[in-house]
């Protein structure tokens, strides 16, 4: 994780917003962050916290956000932005916000946290958590990466439980923890064993003995079934050529059988056969001629019929020409007068329009009789409005005038008097309660400064004696630890040889192991005690600043809200003044001044709203008397047009005396006559064409009903000489062919014979007749068929199947013999793979016996976690043996407790507990680089960054030399170091920092060093 910029606005001491960009504090390698105690340089570690985890070093994340807020501020914002993800490749956004709720401002309600990474130039909110984009969880973020005040030793400090515990966490090493997988594992094994144990035991019925003698069966079945195959294969071959004898000799049987039915059928087929000959003859020579005599019959009997109907046709036609001829003769004149009766139309038409226009003029009078009186209402209407129009302006003019601007100043007036009142009331609210708390914090203030002794004049004096008195326990702390070193060689003084050391020949007074280390101890104790009181005076000083703080803020709180009480009163003073001189002297008699003045202001708008209306309705007035005169006048226009119109049609009618009988009839009577006489016309013209077109049509007919008259006639005369030249050659046809008797050949003519059939018959009796007289003689020639005895031959097929059967029954034994081998060599072969499987098995339940004994109570884990520390303080050494100048170095035990090996005491292990301040700073700071640099390799990153807020104040000038130097080195491994401290000689070494003021007004306030 990079940081890149932070803004902070409401925490603690920072009452405005303040943005601390990292960029080019990141780009120097070390840089730091300087500041007075109280400055608020902490709250910038404290606000990284609280933007990554919702939570800071001081305070939880639930109930104490109000202590959190600055007093002077209503909302709490810290956005930080930092670099994160492998090679910190990703840019996120982390938001905390909180606001005083808005009617308790001792309240504050709860907080929003949310996480937004960057795409392109936009931020995407995301569901992810702290832990899941930096991967470490609070705890270790302030072990590894940003060291708050009080907790830079606190991974030494742990205990080996949770050291490896952390360890776990960091790195992952939870994949090392296979307790859980082993034992599954284990089960399934188990499971697999049991299941191969069931399976052999089911084929324990199965064994080598068993296949040998079912071989052995099977080898003796084999060789009687290939005798009794050898003996059916013999007699099968006599079957064969018993069967073809067989087949012959019922052949040769059903012959004879055939040609005794034949010969039986003989005479029929004679008979069949004669009356088939006559029939064909008939059908071939006497057939045709006796068909073309009887068609000619029914040829001569049709001519005859139509002949008759043509005569009586011809009649007919000419009775219905006479009487058509008649009708269209008096059509045609009828049509002739069609002239004089279209012309009466017209005039009966003319009349309609006439009569219609009378009724449009009657229509127009009555129209100007509704109208007429309308008129004269409206404009009696029109007369009453301009009279109250008047009556209103007379009104209008008697009221006073209202001045509205006065009206409106006043109602300002009473505003801002209420208002003021209110405000300043709110006011004297605040200020009692600024002073109640004004006062608490002046009484806490007194109680913390009791707390300095009477010796010291401030807390300063107090803290410069208690460094001191470190100091000088330090010292002396040191100067036992050096003796104890030198008691190491205190067993290689001998008297008259020099000191290693010294170079001294004389040892009066050598030093006493036990009395050192008792000295050690008490050193010890006392330099953790005198710390123990340093650290109190260093808390009672940021609470004393902190609470002066708070009572300044309050006194300029107080004075601030009794200057604006005071503006506020010159302010109603100042309305008062002016509602005076108006004559008001208090709130009621203002609001009777108003109330009268709206009273008079709204019988005013009373009266124009009334008069408006009135103009409203005379304008409506006017505009609807204009339309009705408008009207009247189109009336008398369409009047005069109908009068003009009919005298127009009268003078057009051909005939008025015909047309004055229909001036008294309706208009629908004249139109049915109209209709009628008009219909009669179209009726006359259409039957006197159809008349005609009728008469044509019967003469044409007429016409082709004496050419068919003639036709058939002639017809008639051919048919007769053709019937009698026919009927000469039929007789002479029979005497021919031996057919004296004409009804036998009329029989013959009828008979239903299929010759076909009847030729296909006999044409196969014959062929049967001669294959069974052919097939007879030929299988008499061999002696076997006519001697063939069936008894012998079923006695040897009996013999046969009996043997042939016992041949099968060999085989299907043979068969389920060499099946029962097979199923037994498959299970004796299963049954050895399933023993070689067990064994395999056995063998890993095993392994894994042993595997679940080690992994049991993640051991597996701690041997891990154990590796990785040895490497941690392996890395830590080749820092700390430079601080320490290769007196020192650290070593962890197989508990995964820390323990210092000292060379200055003949490499003597002794706990870490045992450094002084100092040294276990040192101690501290290369283990917090190493663990930073495991977890910078572990995330891929190519840079890691490590802020240290702690401990330079307990270093005396050499030993903070030392650390700044490898601190400055660290900028060559591509390290990111930042540092919180007072440290004057810090600020001389690091060119590069951010420099954080208290400010009294604005609360803290950063700058930079470029």
């Amino acid at each position: 994780m990079i940081p890149v910029q932070l803004d902070i606005q409401g925490l603690y001491s920072y009452r405005e917003r303040q943005s601390i960009n990292f960029n080019q504090l990141t780009a120097a390698g070390l840089f730091g962050i300087f500041g007075a105690v109280g400055s608020g340089k902490s709250s910038i570690l404290e606000g990284i916290l609280l933007a990554l985890y919702g939570s800071t070093e001081r305070l939880s994340d639930r109930g104490e956000k109000n202590s959190m807020l600055n007093l002077q501020s209503d909302q709490l914002l810290i956005n930080f932005t930092f670099h994160a993800g492998k090679n910190n490749s990703k840019t996120f956004l982390a938001r905390y916000e909180a606001k005083r709720n808005k009617k308790d401002p001792e309240k504050v309600d709860p907080a929003t946290h949310t996480f937004y990474e960057k795409s392109g130039s936009d931020w995407t909110p995301l569901e992810l958590r702290a832990e899941d984009i930096i991967g470490m969880k609070k705890e270790h973020f302030k072990q590894t990466v940003i060291i708050p005040q009080g907790k830079f030793r606190e991974f030494i400090d742990l205990t080996p439980g949770p050291r490896a515990e952390m360890m776990k966490e960091l790195f992952g090493l939870e994949r090392f923890d296979l307790s859980g997988k082993t034992g599954t594992l284990l089960r399934e094994v188990k499971d697999e064993k049991i299941r191969l144990e069931a399976k052999i035991q089911t084929l324990e019925e199965y064994s080598s003995e068993q296949l040998s003698e079912k071989s052995e069966l099977l080898e003796k079945i084999k060789t009687e079934s290939d005798q009794v195959g050898k003996e059916v294969n013999d007699l099968d071959a006599q079957l064969r050529q018993l069967e073809k004898f067989q087949e012959k000799h019922a052949s040769w049987i059903e012959f004879k059988r055939m040609r005794k039915e034949l010969v039986e059928q003989k005479p029929q087929i004679d008979k069949q056969r004669l009356l088939h000959q006559e029939f064909i003859t008939a059908k071939n020579h006497l057939r045709p001629i006796w068909n073309q005599i009887n068609d000619l019959k029914k040829d001569r009997e049709k001519f005859q019929v139509s002949i008759t109907d043509c005569s009586r046709f011809e009649v007919e036609f000419e009775k219905e020409i006479l009487q058509l001829e008649v009708e269209e003769k008096e059509l045609k004149q009828k049509n002739q007068n069609r002239p004089q009766r279209e012309g009466k139309i017209r005039d009966l038409k003319k009349v309609i329009e006439i009569k219609q226009l009378q009724e449009g003029l009657a229509q127009s009078q009555a129209h100007l009789e509704t109208l007429k009186p309308s008129i004269d209402s409206l404009q009696e209407t029109q007369s009453n409005l301009d009279s109250q129009s008047q009556n209103l302006d007379r009104e209008l003019d008697s009221l006073p005038v209202a001045d509205s601007s006065n009206l409106a100043d006043l109602k300002s007036f009473q505003r801002q008097w209420k208002d003021l009142d209110e405000q300043i009331g709110h006011q004297q609210k605040l200020l009692k309660q600024f002073e109640s708390e004004e006062k608490v914090v002046s009484q806490t203030l007194e109680r913390l400064q009791s707390k300095i002794p009477s010796d010291f004049e401030k807390v300063e004096d107090w803290l410069q004696e208690q460094k001191k008195r470190i100091s000088e326990v330090e010292k002396m702390r040191e100067n036992a630890l050096r003796n104890m070193g030198l008691h190491a060689h205190a067993h290689l003084l001998e008297d008259g040889k020099p000191c290693p050391l010294c170079g001294a020949a004389e040892h009066p007074n050598p030093l006493s192991a036990e009395k050192q280390e008792k000295e050690a101890r008490q050193m010890d104790l006392r330099l953790s005690e005198e710390k123990n009181v340093m650290e109190d005076i260093l808390h009672l000083i940021q609470q004393l600043k902190e609470q002066q703080l708070y009572l300044d803020n309050h006194r300029r709180n107080i004075q601030s809200k009794g200057q604006e009480k005071l503006q506020l009163d010159e302010k109603l003073s100042n309305v008062l003044n002016q509602v005076n001189q108006l004559g008001i002297t208090d709130s009621s008699s203002l609001e009777e001044k108003i109330a009268s003045l709206e009273n008079s202001h709204q019988q005013r708008e009373s009266i124009l709203k009334a008069q408006q209306e009135i103009r409203k309705n005379w304008q409506a007035n006017r505009e609807k008397l204009d339309m009705e005169q408008a009207a009247f006048q189109q009336a008398q226009l369409k009047k005069e047009t109908f009068s003009s119109q009919i005298q127009s049609k009268e003078k057009d009618l051909q005939d008025p005396t015909f047309c004055k009988v229909f001036f008294s009839r309706g208009v629908h009577e004249i139109d049915a006559a109209i209709s009628k006489v008009e219909k009669d016309i179209e009726n006359a013209l259409k039957d006197w064409e159809g008349k005609v077109a009728h008469l044509q049509e019967v003469k044409t007919k007429q016409t082709t009903n004496q050419a068919d008259l003639k036709n058939f006639k002639l017809q008639l005369e051919q048919a007769d000489s053709k019937l009698s030249k026919l009927q000469s050659e039929f007789e002479n046809l029979k005497t021919e062919h031996g057919f004296e008797d004409e009804a036998r050949l009329i029989r013959l003519f009828e008979h239903s014979l299929d010759a076909e059939k009847v030729a296909k018959e006999i044409q196969q009796f014959d062929q049967r007749l001669a294959l069974a007289e052919s097939r007879i003689s030929e299988l008499e020639q061999e002696k076997e068929v006519v001697e063939f005895q069936e008894e012998q031959f079923l006695q040897s097929k009996a013999k046969f199947h009996l043997l042939k059967s016992a041949a099968e029954e060999s085989r299907k034994r043979a068969a389920l013999l060499e099946e029962e081998i097979k199923i037994i060599k498959e299970k004796l072969q299963e049954k050895l793979q399933l023993t070689q499987t067990k064994e395999k098995v056995e063998k890993r339940e095993t392994y894994l016996r042993e595997l679940e004994r080690l992994f049991k109570g993640s051991g597996f884990v701690k041997y891990v976690s154990s590796i990785y520390l040895k490497e941690l303080c392996n890395t830590a050494n080749l820092r700390f043996m430079k601080l320490s100048k290769n007196s020192l170095s650290l070593e962890i035990d197989d508990d995964n407790t820390f323990w210092v090996i000292d060379y200055l005491n003949g490499g003597k292990r002794r706990l870490l507990k045992t450094l002084s301040g100092g040294q276990t700073f040192q101690a501290s700071l290369c283990l917090a680089l190493a663990l930073a640099e495991k977890i910078k390799a572990l995330n891929q990153a190519d840079q890691s960054f490590f802020f240290l807020d702690e401990g330079f104040g307990a270093l005396d000038r050499n030993a903070l030399r030392v650390v700044f130097e490898t601190l400055k080195s660290l900028r060559h491994e591509n390290r990111i170091v930042g540092i919180i401290s007072h440290v004057e000689e810090l600020q001389q070494e690091i060119g590069v920092f951010a420099k954080v003021e208290l400010d009294q007004e604005k609360g803290s306030q950063v700058s930079y060093s470029y």
